[in-house]
C-alpha cells in the first residue's frame, strides 16, 4: 500500500506541477524530464497524448505562430493564402481544413469558431505569442470526456505563463520584408504579478504582389497565488491585415503565363481582429480541487477570395467576400474529489462547459473588394451546454482506468435573408469513453482506449431548405455528427534517455457533412473510416543533445462510396518529423527540424495525386553574455520547390473559353533567413 500511495503522490505532484511550468515561479518544484520529452508514464491515459514544455517549444523553429502545434507528433500546419488567414491543419488522415476536428484552446479559451463564414471550426492562431507559451498539451482521438466539439481527431491546448522568470525584448529582421519587435515582462504589482506583452510584425513574403501582412498583438494579465490556489484575469487584443496570395493553377505556371509566386486576383486579402477578456480561479484542498474560468471573445473577420477566377462570372470575376462578426462567451467549471480507500484510489471529476456565439456573417459577390450582390446574409445564435463526469481509479500498482460520460446539448437559431432558410433546431448527444492502462513495469505501460465524440455542423445547414445560390431544394444537415474511435498503444522507457511510444487507431465518422463557406451551402458527405499507426521516439544521449523522431501512417476511406470512389481528397497518407536540438554548448545552441508530408489523393477516384515533400528548418543561437542572445533562423534550407498545399477543381482564367479541371497549389516559400537579437534581464 505504501508503494501505491507513493506512486499516486508522484503522479499528483506531476499533474500539479504541469499547471504552471517551473520557470514561471521559482517556488514551484520542477517537473522531471529524463529524456527529450516528458515520458508521461504513470500520468497519461493513452499512447498518443502528451505535453510539450516551454523549453521544447522555445527550441522549435516556426515560420508562423500556428506551426507551434507541430510540436504535437503527427500534426501538420500549412497555409494556402495570405499569412493573416487561419492555417490549414492535417492530422491522422484528416484534411482538417481550417480546424474542424482539431479542438484548439489558448488559456482555456476556444479558438475554433463555430458556424464561421469561411469554414466550420475556423482556427485563427495568428494572435498566439510563442514567447508566452508555457506548455502545449495534446490528445488524439475521442477518448476524453473533458473534450467536446471538434476533438475527434485531436485536441491541442496552449497554456500561457502567469509570470516570466526574466523580462524579454527582441527585434528580428529577415528576407521578404520580415520585421518583428516584441517585449514582455511580469513585474510584481498589487500583491501579485502583472504580465504584459506587445508584438509588432510586418511581412511581405516572396510574392509578386506583397502580402503586406501587418500585425499588432498585445496581452495584459494579472495573477495572484499559485497554480493550485490562485486566480488570474487577462485581456488580449490582436489585429492583422494582409493581401492574399491564394493558390494558383498549375497549367498557367507550366505555360509560363504566371510565375510560382504570382497571383491571379491581386485584390484578394483580408482583415482579422480578436479581443478577449478572461479569468481563471483555482482552489485545492486535501481531498478536492476546483477550477472555474470564464471568457468573452469578440472576433471580426473580412475575407476576400477568388479561387475560380472567371468561372461563374466572366465579366466581374468570381471574387467573393465572407464577413464574420461574432461575440463568444463561455464558462467552464470543474470539481474533483480524491477518494482514497484501503486498496485503491479514485479521482472523480465533474464539469460543465457553456458557450454562446452571437454571429452575423454572410457570403457576398465582390469585385476588387467592392460589393456587387449578396448570396446570403445571416444572423446565427448558437448555444451549447456540455456536462461530463470522469472517474480515474488506480486499482493496484499495475492497473488504472479512466471512465467518462459526456452529454452535449445544442441549440441552433438562424435568421436568414431568405425566410425559408430561417428557423431553430436542437440536437444532443451522449458520449461515453473508457481508457485502461496496464503497467507491467515502472518503465512500460500498455494502453487501450475507446470512446465516441462529435463535431458540430454549421448552424446554417441545420435549417437550410434551399441552396442560396441555385435556389434548389436541399435537405437540412444534422446539428451534431458522431465519431467512434478505438486505439491500442505502448509507451516504454528502457533507459532514462530513451522513450518510445506506439499507437494503432481506428476512427469512424457517421458523416463528413461540411459547410462550404465559399458556396454558402452544405455538402452531404459519406460516412468515413480512418485507421493508422503512429510511432514517437525521443532520445537524449547526453545532457546537451536531444533527438526526436515521429512517424505516422494513415489510411482514409469513405464508406458506401461507388466502386473506385472511396478515397478522401486531401487525406495525407504519411507524416514524419526528425528534430535535433543542441541545448547549450558553451555560448552556442541550435536545432534542426526535417518535416515530411506524404502523398495524398486530390480526387475521390485517386486519379490525381500529389507526392510527398520534405522541409528542413534550422536555428543557430549565440549567447553574447548573460543578457543578450543572437539567433539566426533558416526556413526551407533545401530550397525545395514543393507545394505547401494542393487542390483539384475547375477554374477559368482570363482568355480561356471554358472551364478547365486542374491542380491549384500554393507554393512553399523559398529558402529564407531571419536574424533576431533577444535581450533578457
Amino acid at each position: 500500500m505504501n508503494r501505491l500511495r507513493t506512486r499516486l503522490l508522484a503522479a499528483a505532484i506531476g499533474a500539479w506541477c504541469c499547471q504552471v511550468p517551473a520557470y514561471a515561479d521559482p517556488m514551484l518544484p520542477a517537473v522531471l524530464i529524463h529524456g527529450a520529452r516528458d515520458s508521461g508514464l504513470g500520468r497519461l491515459d493513452s499512447a498518443s497524448a502528451g505535453s510539450v514544455s516551454r523549453q521544447q517549444l522555445e527550441a522549435r523553429t516556426v515560420y508562423r505562430p500556428g506551426e507551434l502545434l507541430e510540436a504535437a507528433p503527427g500534426v501538420l500546419v500549412t497555409q494556402h493564402s495570405g499569412e493573416g488567414k487561419a492555417n490549414q491543419f492535417f492530422l491522422r488522415g484528416f484534411n482538417l481544413d481550417h480546424g474542424t476536428d482539431l479542438r484548439t484552446t489558448v488559456d482555456d479559451m476556444p479558438v475554433n469558431q463555430r458556424s464561421h463564414a469561411h469554414g466550420q471550426g475556423w482556427t485563427d492562431l495568428n494572435f498566439l505569442m510563442p514567447e508566452l507559451a508555457a506548455r502545449l498539451d495534446y490528445k488524439k482521438g475521442p477518448y476524453s470526456a473533458r473534450e467536446g466539439d471538434f476533438a475527434s481527431a485531436g485536441s491541442a491546448s496552449v497554456i500561457y505563463a502567469n509570470r516570466l522568470a526574466r523580462s524579454i525584448a527582441s527585434i528580428a529582421a529577415g528576407q521578404h520584408g520580415y520585421r518583428r519587435a516584441m517585449t514582455a515582462a511580469s513585474p510584481e504589482a498589487f500583491g501579485g504579478n502583472l504580465l504584459y506583452a506587445l508584438e509588432l510584425l510586418h511581412k511581405d513574403g516572396p510574392f509578386t504582389t506583397p502580402e503586406d501582412y501587418r500585425k499588432v498583438n498585445a496581452v495584459l494579465r494579472y495573477s495572484r497565488g499559485y497554480a493550485n490556489n490562485g486566480f488570474s484575469v487577462a485581456a488580449m487584443a490582436y489585429r492583422g491585415r494582409w493581401n492574399a496570395s491564394d493558390q494558383i493553377p498549375q497549367r498557367a505556371v507550366d505555360a509560363g503565363t504566371i510565375g510560382r509566386f504570382d497571383t491571379v486576383d491581386a485584390s484578394d486579402g483580408g482583415d482579422a481582429q480578436r479581443y478577449s477578456v478572461s479569468g481563471t480561479w483555482r482552489r485545492t484542498a486535501t481531498d478536492s480541487a476546483s477550477k472555474v474560468n470564464a471568457f468573452v471573445i469578440r472576433n471580426r473577420t473580412d475575407l476576400y477570395s477568388n479561387f475560380t477566377y472567371f468561372l461563374n462570372d466572366p465579366v466581374n470575376g468570381d471574387q467573393f467576400a465572407q464577413p464574420d462578426r461574432r461575440v463568444t462567451s463561455g464558462l467552464n467549471a470543474t470539481h474533483s474529489w480524491h477518494l482514497h480507500g484501503a486498496r485503491r484510489a479514485t479521482d472523480i471529476t465533474a464539469g460543465v462547459q457553456l458557450q454562446n456565439d452571437n454571429i452575423f456573417n454572410g457570403l457576398l459577390n465582390t469585385r476588387e473588394r467592392r460589393r456587387l450582390s449578396a448570396t446570403r446574409e445571416d444572423h446565427v445564435v448558437e448555444s451549447s451546454a456540455g456536462m461530463f463526469i470522469e472517474a480515474s481509479t488506480q486499482w493496484n500498482p499495475m492497473l488504472r482506468t479512466t471512465a467518462g460520460l459526456r452529454s452535449d446539448h445544442y441549440r441552433f437559431k438562424v435568421g436568414s435573408d431568405r425566410a425559408a432558410n430561417s428557423g431553430a433546431v436542437r440536437d444532443h448527444l451522449a458520449s461515453p469513453s473508457l481508457s485502461i492502462v496496464l503497467a507491467p513495469a515502472s518503465t512500460a505501460e500498455l494502453y487501450f482506449n475507446m470512446g465516441t465524440g462529435f463535431h458540430s455542423n454549421d448552424a446554417r445547414g441545420t435549417t437550410a431548405a434551399f441552396d442560396p445560390a441555385s435556389g434548389d431544394a436541399v435537405q437540412p444537415a444534422p446539428g451534431l455528427v458522431r465519431s467512434r474511435g478505438i486505439e491500442a498503444g505502448l509507451r516504454i522507457e528502457p533507459v532514462q534517455s530513451l522513450q518510445t511510444g506506439v499507437a494503432v487507431y481506428r476512427l469512424a465518422f457517421d458523416s463528413e457533412l461540411t459547410y462550404l463557406g465559399d458556396a454558402g451551402a452544405t455538402e452531404a458527405g459519406l460516412p468515413s473510416v480512418r485507421h493508422g499507426v503512429e510511432v514517437s521516439n525521443s532520445y537524449k544521449p547526453v545532457k546537451w543533445l536531444s533527438i526526436d523522431l515521429d512517424l505516422a501512417y494513415a489510411h482514409a476511406r469513405s464508406r458506401g462510396a461507388a466502386p473506385g470512389q472511396a478515397h478522401i481528397a486531401g487525406a495525407v497518407e504519411g507524416v514524419g518529423q526528425l528534430g535535433v536540438t543542441v541545448s547549450r554548448r558553451g555560448a552556442w545552441s541550435g536545432s534542426a527540424n526535417l518535416r515530411y508530408a506524404g502523398p495524398r489523393p486530390l480526387v475521390e477516384d485517386n486519379s490525381v495525386r500529389r507526392g510527398g515533400g520534405a522541409t528542413l528548418n534550422g536555428r543557430i543561437g549565440y549567447r553574447v553574455d548573460s543578457r543578450l542572445r543572437l539567433e539566426l533562423e533558416g526556413f526551407n534550407l533545401l530550397d525545395r520547390r514543393d507545394a505547401a498545399i494542393s487542390y483539384y477543381y475547375s477554374s477559368r482564367l482570363p482568355g480561356e473559353s471554358q472551364a478547365r479541371d486542374d491542380v491549384h497549389f500554393h507554393p512553399l516559400e523559398p529558402r529564407n533567413f531571419r536574424l533576431s537579437a533577444i535581450l533578457q534581464w
